[in-house]
């Protein structure tokens, strides 16, 4: 039988690596399909319930093995579900392939049933490379292109293959005009500043007296080279959210997560700083980097178009941040004394013993912070751990200690709802053997989680640690544009656009035969965690949660407080449970430093 186009496709695709394949099924990729079962399910097809849910699973996997995540869909529909998750791609700069389907090339232009302009739908989301194949000989080329270019640039590709184009007998490219061979091959590089560019950054690090560094996901292949550069400059570390794993949150001088999600010793640290050093991270918001003119500044990024653009830095190093640190660290001088090294492992611990009270302030019927405070406690130390977007991504960003060997990621930039499940599952199929934990609030679990868990449910046996653990934080609230909208409009809660319904979670578990688990008090949350990590598969912990417990700005002072406050009384004080005194006594605790 003589080899298609779409068996080329999955062949070229295993010698690239590739062993899964994030899909949903439709009448678009049928020939991709047909191969598929030619092929023994070799890669294998992963079938989500949503093309959307594809993507986030190939990011996901992607993410979390450093490999090529791959997803497919058919024409129309189908590409259009798999926008969200691409996006999510191109904004945390993570290598995926989108292959999608298309009508047949003889109904194309005719407004036929599905027909979609895809080059004009996908332009934007893989602008670094998207393109049609129309005849067999354009394989492998564009495929191999397609693939090179997501690793190089670390962005999304598509690949649209029309339906009759797939069911063609594959020819190869032949030694002719206009005819473009391809190679397998991709050989690993390491890009480094020159020397003259290292010995200003050297000079500008050096007359520093209170050195803060910002470390981002672009870091996370230099832990020892971030350790040791910190210790010359006796500096404190800052993480942006999609940079939680690069470093030990054990390490006295880690001050953790930034941002509005941020801690306050990472505030202060960068409030007080006069050097400022960025590795590996596109952390958008200037307002929680030092003042303008207060520090000088070096960059680090092996992306030159993403230098430069968040402060006023004096010193670009366009590399890889572990050669870049290692050529840059004997530069370093070791002469500083320890006041400020001090000031950061006390500023440190104080937060930890905040955190502590926080997580042990009563609240109706469960505290939310306490929920994630406990779970630290627990997390086996291979953990891979996923946060949805929302309030509970500010308890991930606080509560949760990162050890040696602990993985974690949520949607930085894009910052959208839904893959804390997906990103779970996509991490199981790229470490079977390690337990996944996804903490999510319960609009983003009745926006797709449910429906996911039954994914989980599918492919429970491959996994050789079944383990994947789901906490659903049930506030039957849209918790964190809640406390926005009363933190920065002044008003209530609108109650027909943040109110959501009650949904039994842990019985919705139970019924596909996973483990289901409600808490409904605080002295069962721990329980409720054992029972989760302790299962024998897919798990659902649904902790029962106060939605009036806010999300507090590391930044914040207690006057805008007060003004949350009075907003809250104003319209919904009965729902939230809350008077103007309890409310002081939720957030006393977490504005130690009032007046600064």
């Amino acid at each position: 039988m003589s080899v298609k186009v779409s068996d080329h496709i999955l062949q070229r695709l295993r010698e690239w690596g590739v062993d899964h394949v994030f899909g949903y099924p439709g009448d678009g990729i049928n020939g991709l399909l047909a191969a598929w079962g030619r092929a023994d399910d070799q890669p294998r097809f992963v079938q989500s319930r949503h093309e959307e849910m594809s993507a986030f699973e190939a990011v996901g996997y992607a993410k979390f093995s450093g490999r090529l995540g791959v997803c497919a869909a058919t024409s129309g529909p189908g590409a259009i579900h798999l926008l969200n998750g691409l996006y999510d791609a191109k904004l945390d700069h993570v290598p995926v392939l989108a292959i999608v389907g298309q009508t047949h090339r003889t109904a194309m232009g005719g407004s036929y049933q599905q027909e979609v302009d895809l080059h004009t739908l996908f332009k934007d989301v893989a602008s670094d490379f998207v393109e049609t194949v129309t005849v067999p000989e354009q394989l492998p080329n564009v495929l191999d292109r397609a693939i090179r270019t997501a690793y190089a640039r670390r962005s999304p590709t598509a690949l649209i293959i029309p339906g009759d184009v797939q069911e063609l007998d594959y020819s190869p490219p032949t030694h002719e005009f206009k005819m473009v061979p391809s190679s397998l091959d991709r050989s690993s590089w390491t890009a480094v500043p020159s020397e003259e560019s290292l010995r200003r950054a050297a000079e500008i690090l050096n007359s520093g007296d209170k050195v803060a560094i910002l470390v981002g996901q672009g870091a996370a292949g230099a832990r020892a080279e971030v350790e040791q550069i910190a210790q010359r400059l006796k500096a404190g570390v800052a993480k942006a959210l999609l940079g939680k794993d690069v470093l030990s949150d054990e390490l006295p001088y880690v001050t953790g997560s930034i941002g509005l999600l941020g801690t306050r010793p990472s505030y202060e640290l960068m409030r007080d700083c006069d050097t400022l050093l960025t590795i590996g991270s596109s952390f958008p918001y200037s307002q929680f980097l030092p003042d303008f003119g207060k520090a000088r500044a070096v960059q680090i990024d092996i992306d030159p178009h993403m230098v430069g653009m968040r402060y006023p830095y004096e010193v670009n190093l366009v590399g890889d941040a572990k050669a870049t640190l290692q050529q840059l660290i004997p530069l370093i001088g070791e002469d500083r004394g320890p006041e400020w090294y001090d000031t950061i492992c006390d500023n440190v611990a104080r937060w930890r013993e905040v955190m502590e009270r926080r997580a042990q302030q009563s609240a109706d019927p469960i505290n939310p912070e306490y929920v994630t405070h406990a779970l630290d406690a627990l997390l086996p130390q291979n953990a891979i751990i996923t946060a949805d977007s929302g309030s509970a991504a500010n308890w991930y960003a606080r509560h949760l200690t990162m050890r040696p060997g602990m993985r974690s990621s949520l949607s930085g930039t894009l910052a959208t709802m839904g893959p804390g499940v997906p990103y779970a599952i996509g991490a199981k199929f790229a470490h079977p053997d390690r337990p996944a934990i996804a903490l999510v609030g319960d609009g983003a679990m009745q926006m797709n989680g449910l429906a996911e868990m039954i994914t989980a449910a599918k492919y429970r046996d491959l996994w050789e640690d079944p383990r994947l653990v789901v906490a659903v934080f049930n506030n039957r609230d849209l918790n964190q544009v809640t406390w926005e909208m009363r933190a920065m409009e002044g008003a209530p809660s609108f109650l027909p656009s943040q109110e959501l319904p009650d949904v039994q979670y842990a019985a919705f578990a139970r019924s596909l035969g996973l483990t289901g688990v409600r808490v409904e008090k605080p002295e069962d949350v721990e329980a409720g965690w054992r029972a989760g990590l302790e299962a024998d598969g897919p798990a659902v912990i649904e902790f029962l949660t106060d939605p009036a417990v806010p999300p507090i700005p590391p930044h914040a002072t207690w006057e805008q407080m007060e003004a949350t406050a009075a907003s809250i009384l104003k319209g919904d004080a009965d729902r939230a449970g809350m008077v103007k005194q309890g409310f002081k006594a939720k957030v006393q605790e977490f504005l130690p430093h009032r007046g600064k």
